[in-house]
């Protein structure tokens, strides 16, 4: 994993995410405008407590951000092909789902083949590939449950390529979060755009598709209980809660799959917490569940060491 690092430099890393900060900073107006001429708006009811028709822009700016980043690091970077082909179909099935609902099913089809895809490149057993695909395909959808708070999903995937890059050595992970930073400003506190479930499930798909790449010689290093666990934990409060919410569900005898404001932002919400103190205690949360995640996959963590 470190020779990556050494071919990106960092000082080259730091000029590409300023690159990719102001590409966000403004991409995200025209993205705004083309929702808003083409009717791809978050209407306002139920569950939904915002003021107003929010447009779905910013998964755009974030989509064609990545294919330009792509271009430019394919010579370091030959992963990001395949990860740029999966992307492209997560995104585009996000963007038809925001125009016109699209069955559950549907969406689920395209997120397991796109992760099925980037993981066929993947030097590993055919156990763990599938493990892997679940695991990608789990992080697309469960970016797209958490994305119910302003500025929400964003946060939670900035701080995860934070992470990712610190614990992998690979700087890619810091063009990635200062593109999100972008938008996130476009996002919080009050939001003149919305992801999207394009792109609220493109941010879990680029998360956990580079992570599979990045942690890989990691993984086929250790027992099937420690990866298990540890992917667990790595996707952070994303997994948490969509563990949560889905045996929720399932306990009260309804399908895991009937929206309410059962999701931990909202219970958070929902107490009386303001928006800004919700995103910080999850965020909290979310960096501690993943250090453990990683503290198990480097073997920092001795308590599960029997295993």
């Amino acid at each position: 994993m470190a020779t990556q690092a050494i071919v990106l430099s960092w000082k080259n890393a730091a000029f590409l995410s300023l690159l990719f900060f102001a590409w966000g900073i403004a991409a995200t107006p025209l993205s705004i405008a083309l929702a808003k001429t083409f009717r791809i708006v978050d209407m306002p009811g139920g569950r939904k407590k915002h003021k107003g028709i929010i447009p779905r822009g910013g998964g755009l700016t974030c989509w064609i951000g990545y294919l330009f980043l792509s271009f430019v690091l394919l010579g370091i970077y030959p992963e990001m092909a395949p990860i740029a082909t999966g992307a492209t179909v997560v995104f585009l099935v996000g963007y038809v789902d925001d125009m016109r609902q699209l069955p559950a099913w549907v969406k689920l089809f395209f997120h397991l083949l796109a992760s099925t895809f980037i993981v066929c490149f993947l030097p590993v057993s055919l156990p763990l590939r599938a493990l892997l695909v679940l695991w990608i395909a789990g992080a697309t959808n469960a970016y797209n449950l958490i994305d119910g708070v302003n500025g929400l999903a964003l946060s939670l995937f900035m701080l995860s390529c934070v992470l990712g890059a610190i614990t992998t050595k690979i700087g890619i992970f810091f063009p990635l979060a200062a593109m999100a930073l972008g938008v996130f400003f476009w996002n919080f506190p009050v939001a003149k755009t919305f992801l999207g479930d394009g792109g609220s499930t493109l941010l879990g798909f680029l998360c956990m598709g580079h992570l599979s790449f990045a942690m890989c010689p990691l993984l086929v290093e250790r027992s099937p209980i420690i990866i298990v666990l540890s992917l667990f934990l790595i996707g952070g409060v994303p997994f948490l809660d969509t563990f949560w919410v889905a045996s929720r569900r399932i306990v009260l005898r309804k399908s895991p799959f009937t929206p309410d404001r059962g999701h931990i932002h909202f219970i958070l919400l929902d107490k009386g917490l303001k928006i800004e103190q919700t995103l910080f205690l999850l965020l909290l949360i979310h960096g501690c569940i993943i250090a453990m995640g990683y503290g198990l996959i480097l073997g920092k963590i001795s308590l599960l060491s029997y295993f």
